[in-house]
């Protein structure tokens, strides 16, 4: 069953994915969109703690242009809380084991001054970094 405003999209090439990407892209409108997976592995690690947390210090840094979004289970229980950053023209980045401490930063750091925290992110976790 498709939802209202959605279409079958067949990818046969990768500009096709390149069409996606860009029609992405521009439905966010230049903001930046932060994920949070809230499936039953992330309430149970802690994701509602730093969902709070890092919509608290948007709102404290009066951050416009900034998306949050609750989503399910991203697929990797093992490094739960996951959050998800997708910025404009950007690689997604994938923070894991996150705390709320680590949100806050995360919006300070990454957020708002551009710099992404490698030390949270899912190749550091796995290289045991």
């Amino acid at each position: 069953m498709k939802k209202a405003g959605m279409e079958a999209i067949k990818i046969k090439s990768r500009s096709d994915l390149e069409k996606i990407r860009k029609q992405i892209n521009a439905r966010m409108d230049g903001r930046t969109r932060i994920v949070v997976g809230l499936g039953t592995c992330g309430q149970a690690a802690g994701a509602q703690q730093v969902f709070d947390a890092i919509q608290r210090e948007i709102e404290a840094l009066d951050l416009k242009d900034v998306v949050l979004e609750a989503t399910g289970c991203v697929g990797i229980c093992q490094f739960e809380p996951v959050v998800e950053v997708y910025r404009p023209e950007q690689a997604r980045t994938t923070y894991v084991r996150m705390t709320p401490e680590r949100g806050v930063r995360v919006v300070q750091q990454h957020i708002q001054g551009g710099n992404p925290l490698a030390e949270f992110t899912i190749g550091a976790a796995q290289s045991g970094r």
